[in-house]
């Protein structure tokens, strides 16, 4: 397997959804509780990476097993079948990558406490669920929930907790500030699979996935990226005001009209190969710059 495909296997392109709301985390413990464990934080930093990939291989690897096209999607579309792949070798890769990064994590909880055991637990049953068992989430109008949920919210508060577990109070407040920091992130990265499910619209009907889409509709789900775009801007202008991010955040807004242009070309045209890239960009770039305008309040 040559390292083109193995990316292309664990969609490396993909983890800017994982690695972001892990540094955002970072930046929140150092702005808002003073406390960075670096240690830590970037053990975690390793295990999310590799289960994350782990999670990717098993999508591709059910995928490619439930197929019920088995000539266009089964060998030409899934990587698997149209590399040439052995499923056997993907499925001990993946199994290899989840013991290790379980290991790891078992090493966290003995540092840090019971709640990381929770709280991994809680993001392995989703990773597995997502395209495993007789009613995959992916596969179901729960996808864009649980993709945002716990990949937007779950990993940076897992990252906030290890950074600040010496300090960190579990009550509602530290919650909801939380969640309110992780929002914008979450959102974008639950509409990267609305973007994906809105683009393979008919190929999920033919193979028979259930997504959102199949629920709402196309124009419905149209909607609902459009407002999701909106919803994480006005998260990130309350941000400073509510006393969860510094001032800078507020340059974020600089790349309202990319968002726009971005958002107007997947409302005009839903096809995977020339308007799915716009749900990544949004996300590439507004996870980035909020990151970063995050990153720099702390400095100056």
């Amino acid at each position: 397997m040559s390292l083109d495909v193995f990316l292309e296997l664990v969609e490396i392109k993909a983890k800017t959804a994982s690695v972001i709301p892990f540094l955002l985390g970072v930046c929140f413990s150092a702005y808002y509780f003073h406390n960075v464990n670096v240690v830590l934080a970037m053990v975690f930093f390793v295990a999310m990476v590799l289960f994350n990939m782990a999670v990717d291989m098993l999508d591709n690897y059910n995928d490619y097993r439930h197929a019920v096209d088995k000539v266009e999607y089964q060998q030409k579309t899934n990587i698997i079948g149209r590399e040439n792949l052995s499923p056997r070798l993907v499925l001990g890769m993946l199994v290899t990558f989840s013991v290790i990064a379980a290991l790891m994590g078992l090493w966290l909880v003995a540092k840090a406490g019971w709640s990381v055991l929770w709280m991994g637990i809680f993001c392995f049953a989703v990773g597995i669920l997502y395209s495993s068992g007789p009613h995959p989430l992916s596969s179901l109008p729960l996808g864009e929930l649980f993709s945002g949920f716990t990949m937007g919210f779950m990993i940076l508060l897992i990252s906030v907790y290890l950074n600040t577990y010496q300090v960190f109070t579990w009550n509602w407040a530290n919650l909801w500030r939380t969640f309110m920091v992780a929002l914008p992130d979450e959102l974008w990265i639950s509409n990267l699979m609305l973007a994906n499910n809105l683009c393979d619209a008919a190929e999920d009907e033919r193979n028979r996935r259930t997504t959102i889409i199949h629920c709402i509709g196309i124009e419905n789900g149209l909607r609902a990226f459009s407002f999701k775009n909106i919803l994480a801007f006005l998260v990130i202008v309350l941000s400073p005001i509510i006393k969860i991010a510094p001032w800078t955040v507020w340059l974020t807004l600089v790349i309202v009209p990319f968002v726009y242009k971005q958002n107007k070309r997947l409302m005009e045209k839903q096809v995977k190969s020339e308007t799915f890239s716009s749900g990544v960009k949004i996300l590439l770039v507004g996870s980035g710059v909020y990151l970063l305008t995050y990153w720099l309040g702390i400095l100056f």
